[in-house]
């Protein structure tokens, strides 16, 4: 018997590892100090969780430890790298270029530097939902300070080309930030290979706490930031705040495991994925996969039932977890501007759902879950091609 609710929102949040709880244990009890206390023992011991946290976290992307800067979250490292570059060096290069199917931070981000007197290019996408690296290198000029684009979108899952805009990036000495919080920990990022100058990172999409998260600065001048936060100068002076030794030690210890268990986990999800996706179109072949059909995280199902409702299609199957967009758009009424901005009519984007699996995914519940949306489409009249 299959135990209900099935969580099947992924992108939206993780459920913690309980190997990362046991890591973090002993930093919520007994080795409480403040990791900045240097003259004692508990401000030792703190201090030790920093810095392991720092090498796994590192290690994760073939980073330095030293390049990495812990913070409340990927928001806070989005605005961290949009507002910290463009404040350093937006005078001689007022330019920003970022996409339009960025997380909402970025884009805020992004609002608030063209507010500043910073202009702002937001690339489009095309139907499939990636950039095109052509449109990229054209908008780039002598002006451009910084490029911000994300990884795996968080919406549709669709895998934009990293490697080749960090080559034009760093070929145009262009600044290249990516958003990683949906791919960090689930495909290879390698800073160096990949010429990513800036990468957020989420402790929640990895089977890590909430309310911690870093970001990758390359060591060098180029990459200098203005601190966005004022106050006792933590974190080599780019993050002030005194941080939070157990949520860090998760972190790293969440790294960790997805580093090692990173290809036996993309294996076993494409395995799901594909019966699950199988069962579904096998009934429904009227069904919309949005974004890209094979550049896309495996983990990621965002599909458009046409005909339907999505909001009353989730009424309908509240045995199964799963959502009609982004988590971070939760009170935004409307349909999705990530679907919109891949040419999706309003009354196709307002059918769609996004389907996301993880580690603590079984085959019973997807089997369980692929019955439960057959049947609820069935009962509301089924799809209209």
């Amino acid at each position: 018997m299959v135990k209900t609710p099935i969580y099947l929102d992924y992108q939206a949040t993780t459920p913690m590892d309980v190997r990362v709880l046991d890591v973090m244990m002993p930093y919520l009890t007994g080795k409480f100090g403040n990791p900045h206390s240097s003259t004692h023992r508990f401000g030792w011991e703190a201090e030790a969780a920093l810095d392991i946290a720092r090498e796994q976290v590192a290690n994760c992307i073939e980073a330095k430890p030293e390049e990495i800067i812990f913070t409340s979250g990927a928001t806070e490292s989005n605005n961290m790298a949009l507002k910290g570059v463009m404040d350093v060096w937006g005078e001689k290069k007022p330019h920003l270029i970022t996409v339009c199917t960025e997380h909402k931070c970025v884009l805020e981000a992004a609002a608030d530097c063209e507010r500043h007197g910073y202009r702002v290019t937001y690339l489009p996408v095309g139907a499939d939902g990636l950039i095109d690296l052509k449109r990229l290198k054209a908008e780039i000029t002598d002006q451009t300070a910084l490029v911000s684009i994300m990884a795996v979108n968080n919406e549709i899952g669709v895998i934009q080309p990293v490697k080749e805009i960090g080559a034009l990036c760093r070929g145009a000495g262009v600044l290249f930030h990516t958003d990683a919080a949906q791919a960090f920990g689930k495909i290879p990022l390698h800073v160096d290979d990949m010429n990513i100058d800036l990468m957020s990172i989420s402790g929640h999409k990895i089977y890590g706490p909430k309310g911690v998260g870093a970001l990758y600065k390359r060591s060098g001048r180029h990459t200098a930031l203005s601190p966005q936060m004022s106050g006792g100068g933590q974190e080599a002076g780019w993050r002030s705040g005194t941080q939070a030794p157990a949520l860090v030690a998760g972190l790293g210890a969440a790294a960790s495991l997805c580093q090692d268990e990173m290809a036996q986990e993309h294996s076993r999800l494409d395995r799901l994925m594909a019966a699950f996706k199988s069962r579904l179109f096998e009934a429904m072949p009227e069904l919309v996969v949005n974004g890209h059909p094979e550049q896309r995280w495996v983990g990621n199902l965002n599909v458009s039932f046409p005909g339907l409702d999505g909001d009353l299609l989730l009424a309908n199957i509240r045995d199964i977890a799963v959502s009609s967009g982004a988590a971070c758009a939760s009170a935004v009424s409307g349909p999705s501007y990530v679907l919109q901005s891949i040419g999706r009519s309003e009354a196709v984007a307002k059918s769609s759902i996004r389907i996301g699996i993880g580690r603590m995914t079984t085959d019973e519940e997807l089997d369980y879950a692929a019955t439960v949306l057959v049947d609820a489409v069935a009962t509301m009249g089924g799809l209209k091609p």
